[in-house]
């Protein structure tokens, strides 16, 4: 590593932070949002879906074109695009042009994630990207915790618009930073073409290869289980458990911590153990989460805190298997991993937008209907993992 890398897991851990930022930030202040901007609670709830859906749809992009023009240029104009849409959004007196800003930071919020997955790769392989990857995940893990107490924290001062000021002067501090210190890591001779008939093969192939696919399935699935209490957070703990809105910390932080500890752990047993025993602890600890998450919802009434204790065991299962589940579908096209990680991130997040836009107003009229819901995510995402296996024995 260069003296300028030292900084390297910082910045992609900050880069990668923009996405639960723009979307848990604003959580507390959705019943704010609905009153100052008369509209409805299911009105305010499209927004995440207004965000998602061009996000899925641009993580398509974001990874070919840094193949071809180079990871640090791709992520300094994501950020510069992400700064002005997020003020488009803190100056919306209507609910059209919330949900246009939502669409135009969807459309750019990708572009760290997407791109810091392949700097990794471009780095380092094996344990040690195992490693830097684990890195990254704990320092990425603080954002769901910090972001709704931020927001509730702003609310409490300011009026909602205060939140997306605050996502206009983070990405434009990071955008600084980078500016600063974040290297090239994509040699100029490795560069691809953007040739639409080379891209269209190359797309083409990515989607098509099974083990890939099942793959990204497998994280996108295991995520989405946990994910569902985010996106229902502001009914799942104003409503059910009696939250205020400044209060959030109260599930993301044991969340978060949840998070952190399985990353840690990924980063420890790298290297030790093997890839597909990682996995297998890490779907034991889902599992165990979600089995006692649905007892307790059959047994008791929504309390705390029984409500929330399933929960970092979850995440903690879910972050110890991710890393290892993201670089084992990657190492399938070395040759693109930009290109691979944009889709993996497609059908991550098209998973989460319609979850969000469908599945969730589906599940959050009670607490056991959101436990049944984990379940079943997660059983369909050890379905695509063992299929993954099947294929890649064959």
């Amino acid at each position: 590593m260069n003296r300028h890398n030292r900084y390297l897991v910082f910045l992609l851990a900050a880069l990668t932070m923009i996405g639960p930022f723009t979307i848990d930030t604003y959580l507390p202040a959705f019943p704010a949002m609905a009153q100052s901007l008369h509209t409805t609670d299911i009105a305010i709830q499209q927004t995440l879906a207004a965000y998602l859906i061009p996000f899925a749809f641009m993580m398509l992009w974001h990874g070919a074109l840094s193949d071809a023009l180079g990871r640090r240029r791709v992520i300094l104009v994501g950020l510069l695009l992400f700064f002005l849409s997020s003020l488009l959004c803190a100056f919306a007196t209507g609910i059209e042009t919330l949900l246009l800003g939502r669409v135009l930071q969807g459309l750019t919020a990708g572009t760290g994630v997407i791109v810091s997955r392949a700097m990794v790769r471009d780095l380092y392989g094996g344990a040690e990207a195992q490693k830097l990857m684990a890195q990254v995940s704990i320092l990425f893990a603080v954002a769901p915790a910090i972001a709704p107490i931020i927001g509730g924290w702003i609310l409490q001062y300011f009026e909602w618009h205060g939140i997306f000021f605050f996502l206009a002067a983070f990405s434009f501090m990071l955008l600084l930073a980078c500016a600063l210190w974040l290297p090239e890591t994509l040699a100029l001779e490795t560069r691809q073409s953007l040739h639409p008939v080379t891209l269209w093969h190359a797309y083409r192939r990515a989607f098509s290869h099974h083990e890939f696919r099942r793959l990204s399935f497998a994280t996108a699935l295991n995520f989405v289980a946990g994910f569902i209490y985010i996106l229902a957070s502001p009914v799942f703990l104003i409503r059910h458990l009696g939250v205020s809105s400044n209060s959030f910390g109260i599930m993301f932080i044991p969340v978060v911590l949840g998070m952190m500890v399985g990353s840690y752990l990924s980063g420890r047993t790298a290297g030790k153990i093997s890839t597909l025993a990682t996995v297998k602890i890490g779907y034991a600890l889902m599992a165990s989460a979600a089995a006692l998450n649905l007892v307790i919802n059959l047994s008791l009434p929504p309390s705390l805190p029984w409500a929330i204790v399933p929960l970092p065991i979850f995440t903690c299962g879910m972050a110890l298997s991710m890393p290892t589940l993201q670089l084992m579908a990657l190492d399938h096209f070395p040759e693109r991993r930009g290109l691979a990680s944009s889709c993996m991130g497609v059908i991550q997040t098209g998973i989460m937008a319609v979850t969000a836009a469908v599945i969730v107003p589906l599940l959050w009229g009670s607490t056991l209907t959101l436990a049944l819901g984990m379940v079943g995510f997660l059983c369909l995402g050890a379905a695509a993992f063992l299929m993954s296996r099947r294929t890649a024995v064959k």
